[in-house]
């Protein structure tokens, strides 16, 4: 029986940070002797927040544990609760549907658009109701939703409007980047994210000062900034650690080439991905407005097949 090859091309790159370990060596001495010893929200996250904030032109970039504690923050701040709903895409990761559990309020479903992976928004609409506080759609993979009817969907109907764009930092469309089409939304720092990082993080997004604020108060235990033991509202654990925040920033100058290097390779993939669509290999459109470039993913009707040929061929994949 023949072996099969070592990998060639793995799914997570090993080396992903292999050019930053001298800078982030210095970083962990440098937070770790500070005489300040502050190792969560200090001067190095406020600088982190404000250099996001100014690039992106938000009114307020707030860093917190994690993407998924971002989501839920951000539906706290909206007051979104027990008797609402808010409507998600039936696909995608757990926190869409879990943080809206979280907050006490019902997921309620909608389908996705089979060339996208993406929410409908006419499958959305149609499970609008009296209960429904907010609509939430989430890009996926490389591409984003469409944002610009699920804007008109939410001002149409009353509804808030929060966007899991975790995966899409760095995406734009029409002119409009990912996490600033909604109210809010939420990028994710975990290392394969397009701005990742050697551990967890994430931050909330917003055009709405008051609604940054709020998600501020929220993230430390309901406690306003520069004043300790005097909590405003429950809210939680949700703080960014100082070394992460001390590498993203060194790092962030080269997050546009970076995105540029993933833009290439997906368009290499696409085109040689594109004739094979009668034989049951589909990529994702391709238009590169709205694209983010996470992860690239093709649709395949003989799925398990094609990943064990990618194998055989050294090449890793995920489902």
């Amino acid at each position: 029986m023949t072996a099969a090859p070592p990998t060639a091309v793995p799914f997570f790159p090993p080396d992903l940070f292999e050019a930053d370990r001298t800078a982030l060596i210095a970083l962990v001495r440098e937070v770790g002797l500070d005489p300040e010893q502050r190792f969560i929200l200090g001067a190095r996250t406020a600088a982190f927040e404000e250099l996001m904030r100014a690039d992106l032109g938000a009114a307020d970039v707030v860093a917190c544990s994690s993407g998924t504690s971002a989501l839920f923050l951000v539906l706290r701040a909206m007051d979104i609760g027990p008797g609402d709903e808010v409507i998600v895409p039936a696909f995608g990761c757990a926190p869409l549907a879990s943080a809206v559990v979280d907050a006490g309020a019902t997921p309620v479903f909608a389908d996705i658009r089979p060339d996208t992976m993406t929410m409908d928004p006419d499958a959305a609409e149609r499970l609008v109701t009296g209960r429904t506080k907010a609509v939430m759609p989430a890009h996926m993979f490389s591409v984003m939703a469409d944002m610009p009817r699920f804007t008109e969907l939410a001002r149409r109907h009353g509804l808030r409007l929060p966007e899991d764009s975790a995966v899409a930092q760095g995406g734009v469309l029409r002119g409009v980047r990912a996490g600033l089409w909604g109210e809010a939304g939420v990028y994710s720092f975990v290392q394969v994210k397009t701005c990742g990082m050697p551990g967890e993080g994430g931050v909330v997004v917003t055009r709405d000062p008051a609604l940054g604020e709020r998600v501020r108060t929220l993230r430390n235990h309901g406690q306003h900034a520069g004043r300790r033991f005097v909590h405003h509202t429950i809210g939680v654990n949700s703080r960014f650690d100082e070394i992460q925040a001390a590498f993203q920033t060194h790092r962030y100058a080269g997050f546009p080439a970076r995105l540029a290097r993933r833009a290439e390779i997906a368009a290499y993939y696409t085109e040689r991905f594109t004739p094979l669509a009668d034989r049951g290999v589909t990529p994702p459109p391709p238009d590169p407005d709205g694209r983010c470039f996470y992860v690239y993913t093709v649709l395949a009707d003989a799925r398990e097949a094609l990943a064990a040929h990618l194998a055989a061929h050294g090449v890793a994949s995920h489902v």
